[in-house]
């Protein structure tokens, strides 16, 4: 039997996992496990300069690509404490990432040593699992369960953490007869799918309210395609967002208080049968149960049991990976339309597009400082159905996600429940990383984009290209909106007038500076006619310089955002709205009045 470290072995099982990249910042509590990255070979690692920004890298890998796990590495005490708003932000979005930590030796954990930490402990609300493996020995159990657990049932992060001298310790193992264990994701009935097609037959305006899970479970074509065989027009969740191409003819697009659409809404009250499959029916989807709910029958179809009845009882439900439910439906639904019995939906889908067609909001406008809705429509001109979008949250995602447009699956890369600030520089990084073909494009605000833009660097160091959109209104604006409900305009306005770059005037933080500091590419526009020019230079910069390219929107000081505080019938829309056609150029359908 081959004798070699823990930590040797710990990298041989990653690789015969499929792991080829990992994120991290090195240390003296992990640095065996380094030394076996290097010595061993076969994984590659991007040096991140925070190591939250790691674990947001190793998220942003994972959602790339279907059966992708992003690896986190770093060292004891504050490093792993770090990573914990990335494991919560993953474990919230069902996303699988494992994070490695050092550790003190196991003779010192409560001895009050140097940066140890029981991590474990701490970790354990945000992960599947968290284990502190005190016998060398079992680092390879414990490494196998990790990617067991994290690909079983609803998927989710890991953390193993790793004492120094349990890395150091020599194991008998041998990488050659290692195997992973078997996934178990439970699976629909044939029972369980018929009585949930009964339910959308015997319906008159059926919605299909498509989530993340049907993206993770990389079944957006079976969900299409039982789309296409019923007539059902689909509702994509912000999570999953891109199961349905914003251009198909069924997309009738997404409900909520706030990354939602006016059509969106008005279909979904139209509706009175939900189909839900992968999605937990989240608050700020449903907002007011009541309103979401009345009129309206539910079947609910998640991989997680106790997801089903969570937020309110469905009329029907049970547990299911989302592709192998969507597989038995498509199967009963070709089987039903044989014999004739699909129902005609031609007049109910036709009715959700004109919807679509008449129910607009407006984004041209051409103030200076420029209107934020005008920045997304020139964004839809200048970035075509392949580009990966990334964001976290803020006034810049909500109107993002109102008015960009996503054409594939895993083409609307955002931290849905957690929304961590940050998050979306690493979160690029990690993306553009997993798919260095695909044209990535993150967007943040300008509090999103201070929180880690140090991680810019990462970009510029390992020649990661990627164009950024900064929209900047020198405010927290997502939070003095929320004020207003309060009577109160307090510790949210970040305007200064920088003394370095009197040109900004009260903006106040000259990214351009800071950005071009760190090693990218920056651009700043100020007039809504030069914004597209802007961009087209950026993706060319980008090609050219193989580093991060920002581009820098300045914004009037304050847009309120269409969204609501109650039920989706009662968003409020504070901008004028689309009342011809060219108020939305970039529309899907051209605006119809």
């Amino acid at each position: 039997m081959p004798r070699m470290t823990a930590a040797a072995a710990a990298v041989e099982i990653l690789k015969r996992e499929g792991v080829t990249h990992a994120f991290g910042v090195p240390g003296a509590a992990i640095n065996p496990f380094y030394r076996e990255l290097k010595n061993v070979g076969g994984i590659t690692h991007t040096l991140a300069r925070h190591v939250e920004g790691a674990s947001h890298m190793a998220e942003g890998y994972t959602r790339a690509a279907a059966g992708n796990i992003g690896v986190c590495v770093g060292t004891s005490g504050p490093a792993g404490t770090d990573m914990i708003t990335g494991l919560y932000s993953a474990i919230a979005d069902s996303i699988p990432i494992l994070c490695i930590t050092g550790q003190a030796p196991v003779a010192k954990l409560h001895k009050e040593d140097f940066q140890a930490v029981d991590i474990a402990s701490i970790a354990r609300p945000v992960t599947k699992a968290a284990t502190t493996v005190l016998e060398a020995a079992q680092v390879p159990g414990v490494l196998q369960q990790a990617f067991h657990l994290m690909r079983s049932g609803r998927p989710g992060p890991v953390l193993v953490d790793l004492p120094i001298d349990v890395q150091l310790t020599e194991i008998e193992f041998d990488p050659l007869t290692y195997e992973p264990l078997p996934v178990h994701k439970p699976r629909a009935t044939r029972a369980q799918a018929a009585k949930a097609l009964r339910f959308l037959l015997e319906s008159e305006r059926p919605l299909i309210v498509a989530g993340g899970g049907i993206i993770n479970a990389d079944a957006c074509e079976l969900l299409v395609e039982f789309a296409e065989l019923t007539g059902t027009p689909v509702v994509p969740t912000l999570m999953g967002w891109g199961a349905i191409g914003d251009d198909h003819e069924l997309n009738a697009g997404m409900v909520g208080l706030q990354t939602s659409h006016r059509y969106g809404n008005e279909n979904l009250l139209a509706s009175d049968f939900v189909l839900g499959i992968g999605n937990r029916w989240a608050n700020r989807h449903t907002g007011d149960l009541d309103v979401y709910t009345k009129g309206r029958t539910f079947v609910h179809i998640d991989i997680e049991p106790t997801q089903i009845g969570r937020i309110f009882a469905p009329d029907y439900g049970f547990a299911s990976d989302a592709g192998a439910a969507l597989e038995l439906l498509v199967e009963l639904a070709r089987e039903t339309g044989a014999r004739g019995g699909l129902p005609d939906r031609t007049v109910w889908a036709a009715e959700t597009q004109h919807r679509r067609a008449t129910l607009q909001r407006r984004t041209h406008f051409d103030d200076i400082p420029m209107k934020p809705q005008r920045v997304y429509e020139e964004m839809n001109r200048a970035f075509g159905p392949e580009t990966r979008y990334v964001t976290t949250i803020g006034l810049s995602q909500i109107a993002g996600a109102q008015m960009l447009h996503v054409f594939r699956p895993r083409h609307w890369i955002n931290c849905g429940q957690a929304g961590p600030l940050g998050w979306t520089i690493p979160a690029a990084i990690g993306v553009a990383t997993a798919d260095p073909t695909t044209p990535v494009v993150a967007l943040s605000g300008d509090y999103d984009f201070q929180f880690m833009l140090e991680e810019l660097a990462v970009g510029a160091q390992h020649r990661i290209p990627y164009v950024h959109v900064l929209v900047n209104n020198a405010y927290l604006g997502l939070i003095r909106q929320a004020q207003r409900n309060l009577d109160i305009n307090f510790q949210v306005n970040l305007e200064f007038e920088n003394i370095n770059s009197p040109e900004l005037g009260v903006y106040g933080v000259d990214h351009v500076k800071v950005v071009e500091g760190l090693g990218c590419k920056a651009i700043r526009v100020t007039d809504p006619n030069e914004l597209g020019a802007a961009l087209e230079e950026a993706k060319k910069l980008a090609a050219e310089f193989r580093v991060p390219v920002v581009v820098e929107a300045i914004l009037e000081r304050v847009t309120n955002i269409s969204m609501g505080g109650a039920g989706i019938d009662a968003i409020n829309e504070w901008e004028e709205l689309a009342t011809e056609p060219g108020h939305a150029p970039t529309s899907i359908r051209p605006l119809s009045v």
